[in-house]
């Protein structure tokens, strides 16, 4: 393996870029109209064009990055996370183009990518699972019968789904048939499988998840967990690890189930197994995201390894270079990820031109970023801008690390997430670790974050006037 093309864009793709840079290998980058001068298409040693904006004509077209593969002479593709990165049929025509998929196989992906198939798989291993159905659900009639024995409130779910499409919580009987309708429907046109199945819903859950790898030898291990509860529209939005939550002996039952999980589906690559946990610390599977994770970098940071290197290796055939005995955690990491949506108005994107834009630094902050100032965030893509991490040997000092990151991040021309970032890490809830999915609901508003922000700008502006004050004192000469 000499040469890896990326086919992905923005921050991810400079990411893995950096470490195959790192590795002695060359890179190769795929750009839309949208991306002509985008960083990842400067930082690459080659760069080719693969359509238009809209993503069906770029990012998720096959032919055309393979086209781009073979023109450059690419011996591997690495997916990133979005677009195909999670597309069994992407894997299975990379391998027989001779190219090398930097991802698991095509059967975990498919087998994992359907909710239902991957509940079916890890049933045998003794995996605790959230109680509801293992089949699809089109029949409102049958829905209501498995409700009814499940007991309401229940959740329905889209089986080919994320990131909350074809996602609903029904609390009576009264909302079944009208939710379950628009739930096949959303699920249809988002991802072209209209299956559903229901669950009970867990009134007040954690969202934990391992972090598994595994080689091509038998080799498996889990790099700890990830605390993904702080979710806006069911989409993560601050992560860290370790969880606050978890001791010693949950931690080691999660990654224990994890490693079930992967050998369910003879799963080798990097990986991510995601668990619901109830307020009795009770777990249960969710799903398996087979692919690198957006918050990869807060495992990196508190375990010391490279996920992106390892996943190369393991393509490449390698046997893992480190074994689970050989981990351990370090410290305390938190990723909140910026985007270009205004909190203030429902977190609705917010594309425009980048007039200003300057990152953080210092020694307890990493930036993944994927812009620059003078560029515009197009709206065909997540408007996700970059990624802010901090590391501390404790959570409170992440915490600290992590407000003054926000405070010296500097973006005009468009809104983004960084001030809810500020406000999370600065809510009493937050910081004493008693939170769970349900935070925004609980705690947020867009009138809160206003009010904050009003008392912070009211505070610079008395401390400002001050300093003023002293500074025309010190320059008064003696008897004036």
């Amino acid at each position: 393996m000499k040469k890896i093309l990326i086919a992905n864009r923005g921050e991810i793709a400079l990411r893995v870029m950096r470490t195959v840079k790192n590795m002695g290998l060359s890179t190769v980058a795929v750009y839309s109209d949208a991306d002509r001068n985008a960083p990842h298409v400067k930082y690459a040693d080659e760069a080719v064009y693969i359509g238009e904006a809209p993503p069906e004509k770029s990012y998720l077209s096959i032919d055309r990055i393979l086209d781009a593969a073979r023109q450059t002479k690419a011996d591997a593709i690495h997916p990133g996370y979005g677009f195909l990165s999670e597309n069994a049929a992407f894997a299975e025509k990379t391998e027989a183009a001779g190219i090398i998929f930097i991802g698991p196989s095509p059967a975990a992906i498919r087998m994992m990518g359907s909710k239902l198939a991957a509940k079916e798989a890890v049933k045998a291993y003794g995996i605790p699972m959230v109680p509801g159905t293992d089949h699809a659900l089109k029949d409102p009639k049958e829905a209501a019968k498995v409700a009814a024995g499940i007991g309401y409130p229940i959740l329905i779910k889209a089986s080919a789904g994320g990131g909350g499409k074809g996602m609903r919580v029904v609390k009576t009987e009264k909302e079944l048939e009208p939710q379950i309708k628009r739930a096949i429907s959303e699920a249809s046109s988002a991802f072209g499988d209209g299956a559903v199945f229901i669950e009970k819903y867990i009134a007040s859950p954690r969202h934990i998840e391992i972090q598994i790898m595994a080689d091509q030898h038998g080799n498996r291990i889990h790099l700890f967990e990830r605390e993904c509860s702080i979710q806006r529209r069911h989409q993560k939005v601050i992560e860290e690890a370790p969880s606050s939550v978890l001791n010693e002996t949950l931690r080691t039952k999660m990654g224990e189930a994890a490693l079930k999980v992967a050998e369910a589906c003879n799963y080798y690559g990097a990986g991510t197994v995601e668990f619901l946990l109830d307020e009795n610390h009770n777990f249960y599977f969710l799903e398996m995201n087979t692919r690198l994770q957006v918050e990869h970098p807060v495992t990196e940071w508190i375990t010391g390894t490279d996920l992106v290197e390892l996943q190369i290796r393991v393509a490449r055939g390698e046997e893992l270079p480190v074994r689970q005995k050989e981990l351990s955690i370090n410290g305390h990491a938190l990723e909140l990820r910026v985007y270009a949506e205004d909190p203030l108005n429902n977190f609705l994107p917010s594309v425009g031109h980048l007039q200003r834009y300057e990152l953080p630094r210092g020694i307890h902050i990493r930036v993944d970023n994927g812009f620059e100032a003078g560029m515009d965030v197009p709206i065909y893509y997540d408007p996700m801008l970059a990624k802010l991490i901090t590391h501390g040997q404790t959570r409170e000092e992440a915490l600290q690390h992590m407000i003054a990151a926000i405070d010296h991040y500097i973006v005009e021309g468009v809104e983004t997430t960084l001030p809810f970032g500020k406000f999370v890490c600065r809510h009493p809830a937050f910081r004493s670790g008693n939170f769970d999915t349900h935070f925004i609901q609980k705690h947020y508003t867009p009138d809160t974050l206003r009010t904050e922000q009003e008392d912070a700008a009211e505070i610079a502006a008395l401390v400002a006037v001050q300093l003023y004050a002293e500074d025309l004192k010190k320059l008064r000469l003696p008897g004036v």
